[in-house]
């Protein structure tokens, strides 16, 4: 990982920050920045020009929340995070995408985003699908991470597709040697997932057979949040390697 490197990421909700990939990156010295969106008022239009020169980020981690990526009326912005994000992946530069940010990654490469037929909240299993190239970003054949989402993404055009498991048949993708796009959260804390935790109207609004209880949750060890924090790191590497 070169010196000074300049991260930038895009930040949706107050209580989605940058998780454990932050302690990661400053070990390496690197400079991080963020476009707070969460704090612009929701009719407020924003401008191309508002958003980071392309040239001075290095790399683009785009975090979750609450929001659909179809929620354009309700958040003019979006409309304009897509295009900077379009501008930049075609740039060749390298992206990483967490939940919503896999999401709106997706979509602003032409995929369509839309309801999951199961919402998933909480620790699940995930497998490696079984016909990605050798070439591609490795992940363990199985692995326990973090879900918290009620939509997910198609599989944009060009890309492959990584991981899977029975509740969401997209987890995540790789486009070209520089953009992955994760459906779960590899980044979360126990901070993080205590702030989750805290919003009781989010929470009110899942069901279904994916869904673990809050007291479950509150019982998680800090060992299970390992596996996703090293699996963030090994992809900072390797989007950075492209």
């Amino acid at each position: 990982m070169k010196k000074n490197l300049k991260v930038h990421y895009f930040q949706h909700i107050a209580g989605e920050g940058f998780g454990s990939c932050y302690d990661f990156l400053r070990q390496h010295q690197a400079q991080i920045s963020a476009t707070e969106f969460f704090a612009l008022p929701f009719n407020l239009p924003v401008d191309l020009e508002a958003l980071p020169d392309i040239d001075d980020v290095d790399l683009l981690i785009v975090m979750g929340g609450k929001m659909s990526v179809n929620d354009e009326a309700l958040y003019p912005w979006l409309k304009v995070e897509k295009q900077w994000i379009r501008r930049y992946i075609s740039a060749g530069k390298p992206a990483i995408g967490l939940c919503l940010g896999g999401q709106l990654i997706a979509n602003a490469l032409g995929a369509k985003v839309k309801p999951n037929h199961h919402q998933e909240l909480g620790w699940t299993t995930v497998y490696r699908s079984r016909t990605v190239p050798k070439d591609c970003f490795a992940l363990p054949a199985q692995f326990e991470v973090m879900q918290w989402h009620r939509e997910t993404f198609e599989i944009p055009h060009g890309a492959i597709q990584l991981a899977e498991n029975p509740a969401c048949a997209n987890q995540m993708y790789q486009v070209g040697k520089n953009v992955l796009g994760f459906q779960f959260h590899p980044e979360i804390t126990p901070n993080t997932l205590r702030l989750f935790l805290d919003d009781d109207e989010e929470l009110s609004i899942f069901n279904g057979d994916y869904i673990q209880s809050t007291i479950h949750l509150k019982k998680s060890v800090s060992e299970q949040f390992v596996v996703g924090n090293s699996i963030l790191n090994e992809a900072i590497q390797y989007v950075l390697r492209s």
